[in-house]
């Protein structure tokens, strides 16, 4: 008896081991766990803060909504403070995407190998800056750019130091009229953006200021302009500016098509369907087109001439 229970119980044992040392069939949810990692990577974009804080989260709400539709991966706005800290963020790679100016992308692309401009709103690469003064200035329409010479002995603000449209074209510009930052009034304001310019000028704390002209444009639309107040004394040449840059290190993350897919999904936003129409209309656009880096040439030029690229 004794016998037969040690014969059981040797048979147990090896049959425990047998099935023990036997390879095991993968886990029915092991193509799902992977594909839960995968998803776990989200699209991270951003924009210089150009505008007023509202706008912009309504804006780029609705862009990320958009976006996440047709990348079939998470996407999330991430807003900061000011300019600077937006091309900081795109460099360190808080930031994979972002609407820079023509300035902030250049900086931006120079602090990052391989990032890429590749869209652009139809009006960017012709786009304008446009001077503005308080009614009680004594500033009148100025016809042509020599005429700026009238701001010397006024008070002034830019917008931004690194805004484009805010302040290194315009500042361009006056350099070629012979006008100096010297020969203003004290010294020049520098706002946070477009909306806060308009908003100094209007109140009478500066004679004079300049904006990004599709911004003027916009609250004047939305009669937030008092013209009884502030008036367009002259619009600049044309210059190109703000753009899409994207950081090369999302083809790792997300496959080495997805800068193309990216692209094709701006190029795709249509003014004939509601919600996109919304998204165009908030970028003051009826579409995006392409781009490139090269097309950002003068502005790296005018940017290494007054000090704001080295």
């Amino acid at each position: 008896m004794k016998r037969n229970w040690t014969i059981a119980f040797a048979m147990l044992l090896l049959s425990g081991l047998s099935v023990a040392c036997s390879p095991q069939p993968p886990a029915a949810n092991a193509p799902e766990a992977a594909k839960n990692a995968a998803t776990k990577a989200v699209f991270t974009i951003g924009a210089i803060p150009d505008q007023d804080p509202e706008q912009l989260q309504r804006l780029y709400a609705k862009l990320s909504t958009y976006l996440q539709q047709e990348l079939n991966v998470p996407v999330t706005y991430k807003p900061v403070t000011d300019y600077t800290a937006a091309v900081t963020a795109f460099k360190i790679g808080d930031l994979q995407m972002v609407w820079f100016g023509g300035l902030t992308g250049v900086q931006a692309r120079l602090q990052v190998p391989g990032a890429e401009a590749i869209a652009q709103r139809e009006i960017d690469a012709r786009f304008h800056s446009i001077f503005i003064a308080n009614k009680n200035s004594g500033l009148t329409p100025i016809t042509n750019q020599k005429g700026l010479t009238a701001l010397k002995g006024k008070t002034f603000t830019f917008g931004s130091e690194s805004s484009t449209s805010g302040r290194l074209m315009p500042q361009y510009f006056l350099q070629q009229a012979n006008v100096k930052l010297t020969d203003f009034k004290g010294e020049v304001g520098f706002s946070k953006n477009h909306d806060a310019t308009l908003k100094l000028v209007q109140a009478g704390t500066y004679n004079a200021g300049v904006l990004n002209e599709k911004i003027w444009l916009s609250r004047l639309q939305e009669g937030k302009v008092d013209t009884n107040k502030v008036e367009v004394i002259w619009r600049t040449p044309s210059y190109y500016d703000y753009h899409w840059v994207i950081n090369p290190a999302v083809k790792q993350q997300f496959g080495g098509d997805f800068e193309e897919k990216v692209r094709s999904a701006l190029l795709k936003l249509n003014p004939a369907v509601p919600e996109q129409k919304e998204i165009l209309d908030l970028f003051n656009a009826t579409k995006f087109v392409p781009t490139q880096n090269s097309n950002y040439a003068q502005i790296e030029q005018v940017g290494r001439e007054i000090g704001k690229i080295k």
